[in-house]
């Protein structure tokens, strides 16, 4: 989900950092599962319709559902990474779908399951 304008490496650096420091901040007590999760997956901010939200990319669908199903650690993440009091604590867990390079993200705003085939354009959900 990297931007054009940055080289792929350069974003799989900063995020995976940025990913590594939310985890060992703001997830230092919770489970030891929920973090051994997490590290296999990449953090990053967007803002989407005006709102930031936090993407987490999983390597699979297996760990997008389990995540997806655990969202209550992730409220006010946002505002933990933001200082944004005002802000909403959307979170999209999303993974690529192999064959066809398709994303599917569980958007906690709307507790639903949405694809998006451009990652570059985070307005193009379609519904599933």
């Amino acid at each position: 989900m990297s931007n054009a304008q940055t080289s792929h490496n350069e974003d799989r650096i900063l995020e995976k950092a940025l990913t590594n420091k939310i985890i060992d901040d703001y997830f230092d007590h919770t489970q030891s599962w929920l973090r051994a999760i997490l590290r296999m997956c990449i953090f990053s901010l967007a803002n989407l319709d005006g709102q930031s939200v936090i993407i987490v990319e999983c390597p699979n669908q297996a760990v997008a559902k389990r995540l997806s199903r655990k969202t209550y650690p992730f409220r006010g993440l946002v505002y933990y990474l933001t200082d944004n009091l005002t802000g909403c604590d959307r979170t999209l867990f999303c993974y690529q779908e192999v064959k066809d390079g398709t994303w599917h993200c569980f958007d906690t705003s709307t507790n639903s399951w949405k694809s998006l085939n451009h990652v570059q354009s985070w307005t193009t959900f379609t519904d599933s």
